[in-house]
């Protein structure tokens, strides 16, 4: 097979931010560094994910040794060498490798469940994407053969699928099938809302023959390439889709054509998924996938320390710095975007009033949050790009570590709405995921400096619970993780106005802006990056007047793995070109294998 190009060569993709969608909680956390091209990310949600799972520290940080780049933005830090493993006579197949995810999801279904990164991580090793991105961000042909628009109308696009891919129950991979998931897609309450708004009523896909299928949308979508890598480009089998849709028990029993088989699923304790021999994509090593959920960061840590996981992920500055600063443990560092906020509701009161949300920001600890949570690891972050990113606008500034102007807003908002306060003070309720002393230690911070102009209730809920209160708008302030992919424009569904819907809603603020709508799809129709920036810069600073999010932090996720555990980085597309091995906390286990 000969290499696809895309006609966006070198755009990444995007996220859909843990779609999964809805909001999938990507829990979370803070980043660093995104060098100029931020890694694009692998799902959809509802804007993003509950933060607070890992985002916090206790204490002082160890220095971190600079270590080889794999991808932009990606570090993985030295490793002693086994003197008794010969890389030359290629991977030992066999063994069980255990992994520590931050938390557990609510289904593995790609085109129903709520997906966050914990729950893309199990998906990805059961379902195979149409495209995925190589270790410089770009979209590259993966389940798909190619990627490509109908006679050069970025409004029709054509997807041809491999030939000779099977499902593991044995049904073929066809148009029919990928056809079968995106209807699956749009008639979900969740999934659709990333979906309908952005294809026509009528005839929004077609299948041509049996590998050939084409989707119609409302706009011209440069970037629909990169939305194939995420969780609406997973493909499962549609007889085991059908059975699913009767029978709600088997979304935790996934059947894809992916390197791994699904053999056993207790929730909140162990997912156990089994090598797939017969896998399109060539060898697989191992023999089992052990998924474990600890929301606790520390307890994760100490699993892995004590050699009771051979792998984990996490955002925890505190704990990256352990991990860094552990000789025997392999790091791959990925700072390539997403960002830690507080989102406010401006559907209800008080956060309908925009004095009540720049209060809210204003009255925000900012220095010292950054301090305590970060680190020196993780940094501030002012908008949903880093300064090294191309869309960066260096004029938008985050508010806040101003009580006495907070105090005089929530005054202004208190006189004129009295029922909506306490003493003076604007009464509100703060939600966040359950993290052990994570959370509480995030929400303690935050308080500190709030309680000059707000009287804070807090609701500590379980990640998953989180993102659905979240996606129904039953909140008024919540903590969250979202954006941070390389083409932002994938992020559509979390900030226009078409994805706010009476019930659930991807666009987390529910805060709509004609204007920013405009801006967003004029950037979506340009195939050059360097035409979309002006847009994105200016959408920027629409978001910053609005206030509807109070940045806090970028994320930084490390996913570790212990001496034994090789070939993490060495995962190729079928075409042989070389593919990221990381993407916000997520990696790939089809090249993995262990040497003890």
């Amino acid at each position: 097979m000969t290499r696809t190009r895309f006609p966006m060569a070198t755009m990444a993709v995007a996220a859909f931010a843990c779609l999964a969608v809805v909001a999938a909680a990507c829990s979370g956390g803070s980043a660093s560094s995104d060098s100029a091209s931020e890694g694009p990310r692998a799902t959809v949600s509802g804007g993003g994910e509950p933060a607070g799972s890992d985002d916090v520290a206790a204490t002082d940080a160890p220095a971190a040794t600079v270590a080889p780049v794999v991808s932009e933005g990606q570090i993985i830090e030295d490793v002693a060498e086994d003197e008794d493993i010969d890389e030359e006579a290629g991977p030992i197949p066999g063994g069980t490798l255990r992994f520590a995810l931050e938390a557990d999801v609510d289904g593995l279904n790609p085109t129903t469940s709520s997906l966050s990164a914990p729950g893309r991580m199990m998906a990805l090793a059961v379902f195979d994407t149409l495209t995925a991105l190589d270790v410089d961000g770009n979209v590259v042909p993966y389940l798909a053969e190619s990627v490509e628009p109908v006679d050069g109308d970025l409004t029709r696009w054509r997807v041809v699928v491999r030939e000779g891919i099977t499902f593991h129950d044995g049904a073929p991979l066809t148009a029919q099938a990928v056809q079968a998931n995106f209807d699956a897609q749009l008639a979900s309450p969740i999934v659709g809302l990333a979906q309908r708004p952005f294809y026509p009523a009528e005839g929004p896909s077609t299948v041509v023959d049996e590998r050939t299928i084409e989707f119609s949308m409302l706009e011209p979508n440069a970037v629909f390439p990169a939305w194939l890598s995420t969780q609406l480009g997973m493909v499962a089998s549609p007889d085991w889709l059908a059975a699913a849709a009767e029978d709600p028990t088997l979304n935790q029993e996934p059947v894809g054509t992916g390197p791994f088989v699904f053999e056993s699923r207790s929730l909140d304790s162990v997912t156990r998924l089994v090598r797939h021999g017969g896998w399109w994509g060539g060898d697989v090593h191992l023999d089992a996938l052990e998924f474990r959920p600890i929301p606790d960061a520390s307890t994760r840590a100490d699993l892995f320390f004590s050699g009771n996981v051979e792998g984990l992920h996490t955002t925890d500055p505190a704990t990256v710095g352990d991990l860094r600063d552990e000789d025997s443990a392999q790091n791959i560092v990925d700072e390539t975007g997403q960002e830690q906020f507080v989102q406010l509701n401006t559907s209800s009161p008080p956060f309908d009033d925009v004095r009540a949300r720049r209060a809210l920001a204003l009255a925000t600890p900012l220095q010292n949050y950054r301090n305590l949570i970060g680190l020196g690891i993780a940094r501030g972050a002012d908008q949903m790009f880093v300064p090294e990113s191309d869309f960066y606008n260096p004029d938008v500034v985050q508010q806040g570590d101003d009580p006495a102007a907070a105090a005089a807003l929530s005054a202004q908002y208190c006189a004129d709405v009295p029922d909506g306060c306490s003493d003076g003070r604007i009464d509100v309720e703060f939600q966040f995921s359950a993290a052990g002393v994570v959370g509480a230690r995030q929400a303690d911070i935050l308080d500190q400096g709030w309680s000059a102009a707000f009287n804070v209730n807090f609701d500590e809920l379980a990640q998953d619970q989180h993102i659905v209160q979240t996606v129904l708008g039953q909140y008024q302030a919540t903590l969250w993780r979202g954006f941070g992919s390389l083409e932002p424009t994938t992020n559509r569904h979390t900030l226009m106005c078409r994805t706010i819907g009476e019930g659930i809603s991807l666009n987390g603020t529910r805060f709509c802006s004609e204007e920013r709508d405009d801006l967003i799809l004029d950037a979506q129709a340009q195939p050059d990056k360097a035409d979309r920036a002006a847009n994105w810069q200016a959408i920027v600073q629409d978001m910053n007047d609005a206030s509807t999010r109070i940045f806090l932090v970028h994320t930084i996720w490390d996913n570790a793995f212990s001496e034994s555990v090789r070939g993490v980085c060495e995962r190729t597309s079928p075409d042989g070109v070389p593919l990221r091995c990381v993407v916000n906390g997520v990696n790939w286990f089809d090249s993995v294998w262990l040497s003890d």
